[in-house]
This record gives structure tokens, sequence and C-alpha cells, in this order.
């Protein structure tokens, strides 16, 4: 029996600051933690502000997802103020939330999670050489053509809503920027730009063959249709996961949650995945079961998360955001614990593609589990469902450019949540103000979700869940825990803020790896 060792990941690659503990044995993780490793405290600098403020401030939680982040405020003041939003202000506030899906899905496989392979472990495989030349850190061929594509279609959010980052085009009850016939035929041009790339190099086959794969044994039968598939960006990570084995490492809980994706306008010729007023359905996946999203089964816990509240679990209506000032072992991170039903839910691309039935998602799981290799071709995938409807609204607008905002009347006092799909899944803001004053607000992010720690039960987060188990061949080089990690696509940004270089709590590290104390 080999000897335990334990080891803290300072994790790279990764928005924000994370550290992932690991205690190994016998070639395996047997157990995990994940610590956000800052303290957020976004939500108390809104508190006494105006209303309206959020719609600034909120967007600057995060550099990547800043377009998802406005649209929940948003979406909590239509909420709250009853305010209804127009066709073409849920077109516009759509489209640009896609934009960002698919920069952040693509950024996230060729600059965040293949790199991994180019780790020394893997030397003396076959694919090195060709991985160490499409995504070696700031120079492979595929790395810096995503650079270049990626941002070319962040211009469309930048003509849309004047500008990306940390726009504040949207407003209760709709968009208050009105896009020119000119304007959307540059969006149109730069999508169609984007699409020709993605699928010549990233799928090597049109976006119409993609969608004729409905299970794992036309995905193998697609990878050896054609060269042009199987040396694609996506045909080569098949074939790379195939190799190490990514179909199956990383199965979390095996239970989803989504909010529903994308607003669907009253007259339009997208048709919705489900049931619902969302182009994908909200719910929540267990056991092969899906039942109704409601957000009142929404709680946090705090049981294990270093903050003091009058009760450990709350509904994020009435959650607090305190520092707290405990020395326990047991509070071991600033990301708190949210649970659905009192179960830990993974949340993501994953969660989308299985909530809307998505039939080679659920025979994947089917057959290898809910793991790293489903979890990354949902990801690398969603823009083949994406692409088609964003040229839709974008001709829809172009049919009559017109009704883009409604007036409302501004109330003194209520509540609101905005309730989306951010590019890593589920995200929600609630609000409650008096007097034309905020008086609460919380909000509770993808990686909340996934990276949260355990809760009172002990249960762990999706994230450690789906370590434990992990096998690892070098536990000096733990590359197959990253694996699993950063198939989440974790944003500690996100999900915490600030720190206190001088404190325990806010210790940071650029050492790869540390020693973990023992409590």
């Amino acid at each position: 029996m080999s000897a335990k060792k334990i080891q803290v990941i300072a994790m790279n690659r990764v928005e924000g600051d994370l550290e992932v503990h690991l205690e190994m044995e016998d070639g395996l993780i047997r157990e995990a933690r994940c610590v956000g490793t800052m303290f957020r405290g976004i939500e108390n600098l809104l508190l006494g502000r105006g209303l309206l403020d959020g719609l600034v401030i909120t967007p600057r939680i995060c550099g990547i997802c800043t377009t998802a982040q406005l649209k929940a405020a948003a979406k909590a003041l239509d909420v709250a103020f009853e305010a209804d939003v127009p066709d073409n202000g849920r077109r516009i506030r759509n489209i640009t939330l896609m934009v960002e899906m698919l920069q952040n899905d693509i950024r996230h496989a060729f600059l965040l999670f293949l790199p991994d392979f180019t780790n020394s472990i893997y030397r003396s495989f076959p694919f090195y050489e060709e991985i160490v030349n499409r995504y070696a850190p700031l120079k492979g061929r595929t790395v810096i053509e995503t650079i270049k594509e990626t941002k070319r279609i962040l211009e469309i959010t930048a003509i849309l809503g004047g500008q990306w980052p940390h726009s504040s085009f949207m407003v209760p009850g709709g968009v208050v920027s009105v896009p020119s016939i000119s304007d959307l035929a540059t969006c149109r041009y730069i999508l169609g730009t984007y699409r020709r790339w993605y699928e010549s190099r990233v799928l090597g086959c049109s976006l119409s063959r993609w969608s004729e794969i409905r299970s794992k044994a036309d995905l193998l039968s697609w990878l050896d249709e054609k060269p042009s598939h199987g040396k694609s960006e996506l045909g080569f990570f098949i074939r790379i996961s195939m190799s190490v084995g990514l179909q199956s490492l990383g199965a979390a809980h095996g239970n989803f949650l989504s909010f529903g994706a994308l607003d669907l306008p009253a007259a339009t010729d997208v048709a919705p995945l489900g049931q619902g007023e969302t182009f994908m359905p909200g719910g929540f996946y267990r056991n092969g079961r899906t039942l109704p999203f409601r957000q009142e089964n929404i709680l946090e816990d705090v049981s294990h998360a270093r903050f003091d509240d009058d009760t450990s679990v709350m509904h994020p209506f009435r959650g607090l955001t305190v520092p707290g000032t405990s020395d326990s072992e047991e509070k071991y991170s600033w990301a708190k614990a949210p649970r659905y039903k009192g179960l830990p839910a993974e949340t993501g691309p994953l969660a989308e593609m299985v909530l809307s039935n998505d039939p080679l998602f659920l025979d994947l799981i089917k057959e290898d589990g809910p793991g790293v290799f489903a979890r990354e071709l949902a990801r690398l995938s969603r823009p083949a469902l994406l692409i088609p409807v964003m040229e839709q609204w974008l001709k829809e607008v172009a049919d009559d450019c017109t009704n883009f905002f409604t007036t409302y009347r501004k109330r003194q006092e209520g509540k609101g949540s905005g309730l989306i799909e951010a590019p890593r899944g589920a995200l929600g803001h609630w609000l409650t103000f008096e007097k034309g004053k905020i008086t609460n607000y919380q909000v509770v992010t993808p990686t909340t979700w996934n990276a949260s720690p355990r809760d009172a039960d002990g249960e762990r987060g999706p994230m450690e869940e789906a370590l434990v188990g992990t096998p690892v061949r070098d536990p000096d080089n733990p590359v197959e825990a990253e694996h699993v990690v950063r198939s989440f696509d974790p944003c500690l940004v996100c999900t915490v803020h600030t720190v206190d270089l001088s404190g325990r709590s806010g210790r940071r590290t650029n050492s790869p790896v540390m020693v973990w104390p023992r409590p």
C-alpha cells in the first residue's frame, strides 16, 4: 500500500484564484476540497444604492461574462417592476449573451483546457508533438487563431451594446441601443465569418451534418467518415480523449440544473428545444427524471464557507454576505454551497444539453457517465446549436427594426430575481428594495454551484465529488485532477473577489504544488 500524499494545487488558467486540496493514496484521489481563496463583496457595495446602479456595478463582477451579469441584473428589475420586454429587446439581449457563449466556449477549450495535454507526463504519447503545435500557451497555432476569431465575434456586442466588456445597454423594459440596418448587416457578416471558421476548423463539417449525430456510435462513425472530421479541432479532441480515457474520468453526482436559456420573443421562427418560454428549457435532472425548475427550491448553505450568517441555510432573497471570523478548518472556502431541493447540482453546457433532451449527450452519459469528455464536448459543440439561432434573430430584427423598449412604472419597494444561463451555467441575481434603495442583493454564479464546498450534511460540491476516485499516474504531477477541475470551466472571479494578503484566510501562492496543513 502506498503512503498517503496530501497536496494543494494552486490552479492557473482559471478565472480568479482556486486551490484544490487533494488526498491521494494507491494511485487514486481519496478526498478533495475546492477552495475559493478570496472574499466577494460586490453585493455589499450595492446596499443602499439606487435600483439602477446594479446595471453598472454587476457587469464588473467578471470581465468574461459581463453581458451575462448585465442581463441577470436587468431581468431582476424586469420582474421587480413587472416590465414587459418587447420582442426586439429580447432578441438583442439574447444575441449579445450568445456572443459571450461563443467566445467563452472556444477560448476555454483551446486556451485553458487542452493546453494541459502539453504537460510532460504525456511526452511519450503519439499525439504529443501535434498538441504542442496546436495548443502551446501563447504560441500554438490554434491558440493564435482562437484569440483572433473570438476577439472578432465580440465586435457584435460592441456594435449592439456600445462596448464590451462592461456594457450598460440593457435596462428594465428592454434595451436602450437601437441598431441601424448597417449595424445589423455588419453583425451578420461577422457572425457568418465566425461560422465559416467554426465549421472548417473546429467541427470539420457543416452545422447540419453535426446536428445528425445522435449517439456515441454516430459520433465514432462521424470521426472516421472524412479526414476533415478527424483532423478538425473537435475530432482531435475526441482522439485525445479516447487515448487517455477522459470518457471515464470526472463524473460528479449526476444532478443537473438549468434556469432556462434565452427568452423567446412572442413572434419568432426559432423553435424551442423544450417546454416553456426559453429556447433551452430549465429544470432539474436527477436519476433519469427531469423536474420543473422552481426557484424557491434554491438554498445557500454556509456551514463550510467562511461566512457569518444568522442561520447556515437561506434562500438568496434572505441571504447575507458577512465575512466570517472563524478560524475553523471546517470553514474552508469563500464560496457558498447552493443546493437545489437540498442536493448539489452541476450546471453548465452539459446540464443544458441534458435538460434539452439532446440524444447525443443522453447517450454519452448512459454509456460512459457524466464526466470530463461529455462536459467538454458539450462546450465545444454548443456553438453549433447557437449560431443558427443567432442568424435567425439577427434577420428578424432587420426585418422590423422597431420596438426595443417599453416603458414601465418604477416602484419604491419590492423584490425581483433575474435567472438566466450564463456561458458557464445557471446565474441568478436576487434583490430586495425599500424607498427606492437596495436593501439586499445576492448573486449566485455557475461556479458557486460547481465549486461549492460541503454542506451541513457533509455532501461535497460537484467539482469535489468529480475529483474523488480519479486515478493519478504521478502524485507529484496530478494532471488528471486538472482535467477534471478545468472541465467545469471554473470562474472564481465571479465567485470571490477581494483578499487580505496578510491573513491566513486570504493566502495566495504562485507555487504549483504545496503541502496542505493538517487540521
